[in-house]
């Protein structure tokens, strides 16, 4: 008896499907996998934001503080110049004020000189001559002759005051007294064998100006 003539062979290498699972589930599974990797994404980026933010900052606060230094330093540097500057101002009007306290210090000191001389000669000009004959007697020789040159006005008070002087000296002075009319009051020449000397306003006020002249303001 024939079954059949063809012989089927025996599949061996079919695949078999497993049963899937809850598509649902394996979805939601999947998606809190899914949000946690968010999240953590998320923490490591908000992380990395505030690490920046926060070096954003220092290094905005870092230049802030570097260019207010540089601007107080700059500020400072600016008005020590400007100190300096002012301060080599004063020195040279101070030095100016000082030269002109000088210069008027040295025409009030010959005012002065002027002004007492003067005074002096006009209240007694013959009491200078006598001074004169007394400091030229103190250098010559004992006994030594003087002429005395004087103005006819101021002759007769010489010749009181050289008495006077007589008086009170035990040595005999050799004084002789001659009228000048050349002579302004107050002046005289005195002359030995030696030497001379002329006391005269005129040079009196011109060995003033000389002491004073480097004080003088300039002509």
């Amino acid at each position: 008896m024939h079954t059949s003539s063809h012989i089927r062979p025996f599949i061996f290498d079919s695949i078999f499907a497993l049963p899937e699972t809850d598509p649902s589930k394996a979805s939601t599974d999947e998606l809190h996998l899914e949000i946690a990797a968010l999240r953590a994404d998320l923490a490591l980026m908000q992380q990395d934001q505030a690490a920046l933010v926060a070096a954003a900052r220092a290094e905005a606060f870092e230049a802030g503080l570097q260019q207010a230094r540089d601007e107080r330093e700059a500020a400072m540097l600016a008005a020590v110049d400007a100190l300096q500057a002012s301060l080599e101002m004063l020195d040279e009007r101070m030095d100016e004020i000082a030269s002109q306290v000088a210069r008027d210090g040295a025409e009030v000191s010959l005012a002065a000189a002027d002004l007492l001389a003067g005074r002096a000669i006009a209240r007694d000009p013959a009491l200078s001559i006598d001074e004169a004959i007394g400091r030229v007697l103190k250098q010559v020789a004992r006994g030594q002759e003087l002429l005395v040159r004087v103005s006819p006005a101021v002759i007769e008070e010489v010749e009181r005051l050289i008495a006077a002087r007589q008086a009170s000296d035990r040595r005999r002075l050799n004084l002789q007294v001659v009228s000048d009319p050349s002579l302004a009051p107050g002046d005289a020449f005195i002359e030995w064998d030696q030497g001379a000397l002329a006391l005269d306003a005129d040079a009196r006020r011109q060995a003033i100006l000389a002491e004073l002249e480097a004080l003088m303001p300039a002509a």
